[in-house]
C-alpha cells in the first residue's frame, strides 16, 4: 500500500490524547519544539534528533511521535518558534524604510541567536503562523506605494535573499573563529595579511589591490557591514520603486 501524502504540521490537530483519567496530555509540540530549538543552539540542528530530545524531557522517542510525527514537522516548529522572537509592531507605521529596517535587524538578532535557523529557513518551504506575521509585516510595509502585488513581493523577496546571505556569512565567520580560535581581525592580520600584502606586491590583480588600499568598507566591525548594506539595499528598493509604478 502507498505511503499516506503527508500533511502540513499546521493542518494536524495538537495531540490531545491523556496519560490517565483527568490528566493533562504528558507533553505538548511546544514542549517537544522548546527542547529541540535548546539542543540546536547548543549543539546544532543534527544533535536535535527525536531520540536526543526524548532523552531530555525522560521519556521514549516513539511517546515523542503522536505530537510530532515526521523530522520535518519538528524543523517547521523549529523554524516558526524561532520566528516569534522577531519584535514587530502590529503593524507598519507608514515608513518603509523604517519598517523594513526594523524587520532586518530583528532578523539578523533572532538569526545569530540561533545559528541553524537560516539554513533550515532557505532549505524548505514553510509557512508556519509566526513566520506569516513577518511576511505579512514585510509586504504590508510597501502596500500602498502605488506597486502590484508581485513587484511588492519581489521587493521583499529581494530583501530577504540579501538577509539570509548576509546572515549566513556572518554566522559562518563565527564558526570559524571559534573553530580556529581566531577572531576576524586576527584572521586578516595574522593569517591572510602577509599573503595579501605579497598579491598586493605582485600587482597581478590592480583592481583587488585598490580593493584593499583604497576601502572605505573594509574594516567595518559585522554591525556595521550590516547596516552599510542594509542601507545600500533599501536605496535600491527606493530607486526601483516609481519605476514599477503602473503609468
Amino acid at each position: 500500500m502507498a505511503d499516506e501524502e503527508p500533511v502540513s504540521i499546521w493542518m494536524q490537530p495538537e495531540q490531545q490524547e491523556r496519560s490517565g483519567p483527568g490528566r493533562r496530555p504528558g507533553y505538548s509540540r511546544e514542549q517537544i519544539t522548546r527542547t529541540a530549538v535548546r539542543i540546536a543552539d547548543a549543539e546544532g540542528v543534527e544533535a536535535a534528533t527525536m531520540r536526543r530530545i526524548a532523552a531530555e524531557l525522560g521519556t521514549g522517542a516513539m511517546s515523542l511521535y503522536r505530537y510530532v510525527p515526521r523530522r520535518d514537522d519538528l524543523f517547521d516548529l523549529m523554524i516558526d518558534l524561532a520566528m516569534s522572537e522577531v519584535g514587530l509592531p502590529a503593524g507598519p507605521s507608514g515608513d518603509w524604510r523604517a519598517d523594513l529596517t526594523l524587520l532586518a535587524r530583528q532578523v539578523r538578532a533572532t538569526g545569530l541567536r540561533h545559528p541553524w535557523l537560516i539554513t533550515l529557513l532557505t532549505s524548505r518551504p514553510t509557512l508556519g503562523p509566526h513566520l506569516l506575521r513577518v511576511h505579512e509585516f514585510a509586504l504590508g510595509a510597501l502596500d500602498g506605494l502605488g506597486l502590484g502585488i508581485d513587484d511588492v513581493t519581489g521587493l521583499v523577496t529581494m530583501l530577504d535573499d540579501h538577509l539570509h546571505s548576509a546572515i549566513r556569512r556572518e554566522i559562518g565567520w563565527l564558526e570559524e573563529s571559534r573553530r580556529t580560535g581566531l577572531d576576524s581581525e586576527r584572521w586578516k592580520r595574522d593569517y591572510m595579511g602577509p599573503y595579501v600584502r605579497q598579491v598586493v606586491e605582485s600587482g597581478a590583480f590592480p583592481l583587488f589591490n585598490r580593493s584593499i588600499l583604497e576601502s572605505r568598507t573594509a574594516h567595518l566591525s559585522p554591525e556595521e557591514r550590516f547596516r552599510h548594506d542594509l542601507g545600500r539595499i533599501l536605496d535600491a528598493i527606493a530607486a526601483l520603486i516609481p519605476s514599477l509604478r503602473p503609468r
